[in-house]
């Protein structure tokens, strides 16, 4: 039998603990197995049960949501962290995303969306809503008057993984997607990090919005 996504709900609010978790309990092959209400004790809570995917609020009392999910990312880069949030723009989107989260979630989400949200993390994917990434795409094309600017000089390839990767697919989905090889899409992955001068998944994706290579959905 398929292990369930073992899951780590961080909120200082225990009414919004107790509904993501029973929506969570909900889902098939999900299973929460702690819950935090504060960012120290999301930390001690990971090393301790070690889950596939942790739910973080971004504002808690003392270490914030953003500094959490920095320090979880370093210490155990295994654990894939999902930033719940009230807020959509481009800053906090895009500081989730440098602090090494995987995910960025609105918290007023469908539970659809937050199941396809904690899925698509566990199998190593990257997931910004719908709502998210338009928004995200919308402010930044505004302030640079629809100029892209700094794009680097990338072939077509790179530009097509670039993009897949920042729509959140696997390594194994691209490469079935374009019909190449793993091997070649992590080829085409660390070319892409060495012309960018970007070490990390997270960095592609902020780039790649930064730059307009992901379209907002009509």
């Amino acid at each position: 039998m398929t292990e369930p996504i073992r899951v780590l709900l961080a909120d200082d609010h225990t009414l919004v603990r107790v509904g993501i978790r029973a929506i969570l309990s909900s889902f098939a092959g999900v299973q929460v197995v702690a819950e935090a209400s504060s960012g120290q004790q999301a930390l001690d809570l990971v090393e301790t049960h070690q889950p596939d995917v942790v739910l973080m609020d971004i504002a808690m009392p003392g270490l914030n949501g953003l500094e959490t999910t920095a320090r979880i990312t370093e210490r155990f880069p295994h654990v894939r962290v999902i930033v719940l949030s009230m807020y959509v723009n481009e800053e906090y989107t895009l500081q989730a995303l440098q602090s090494g989260a995987a995910g960025y979630l609105l918290k007023d989400a469908d539970p659809i969306e937050l199941e396809l949200a904690v899925r698509t993390v566990a199998r190593g994917g990257t997931y910004l809503g719908p709502t998210v990434s338009r928004r995200v795409i919308d402010d930044y094309l505004r302030r640079v008057n629809g100029e892209p600017g700094g794009v680097a000089h990338l072939t077509r390839r790179q530009s097509q993984i670039l993009k897949l990767i920042a729509q959140g697919y696997t390594t194994r989905e691209i490469a079935s997607k374009l019909g190449i090889s793993v091997k070649t899409v992590e080829t085409h992955r660390a070319q892409l990090m060495d012309e960018l001068d970007i070490h990390d998944i997270a960095g592609l994706i902020r780039y790649a919005i930064q730059a307009g290579f992901v379209s907002p959905e009509p």
